[in-house]
């Protein structure tokens, strides 16, 4: 497999660890985000500094009012944040 194919073979993997462990396997709950962050992107959340980002996480890209996030919603998170650590470590 290409470094690519490996790279969205793993997105596929965390997602698919995290989600279904309270609700759904097609989807993450709050809770199931809050640990795939902890987890997978310490350093996004900033132990107690702000305890509404996990929901207004969910609330952002929740784009069908569901009160989970779905793979598809999840996949434009991970978008999101690449485009921007990409800007970012640009010299």
């Amino acid at each position: 497999m290409t470094e690519l194919e490996t790279a969205m073979g793993m997105i596929i993997d965390v997602f698919a660890r995290y989600s279904g462990a309270e609700g759904s396997k097609q989807s993450l709950t709050k809770g199931e985000l809050k640990a795939l962050m902890e987890k997978e992107l310490p350093g996004f959340l900033q132990s107690g500094k702000d305890k509404d980002t996990v929901d207004k996480l969910l609330r952002d890209l929740d784009a069908n009012g569901d009160a989970e996030v779905d793979f598809n919603e999840f996949i434009v998170f991970v978008a999101a944040l690449t485009s921007a650590c990409h800007k970012y470590f640009q010299p």
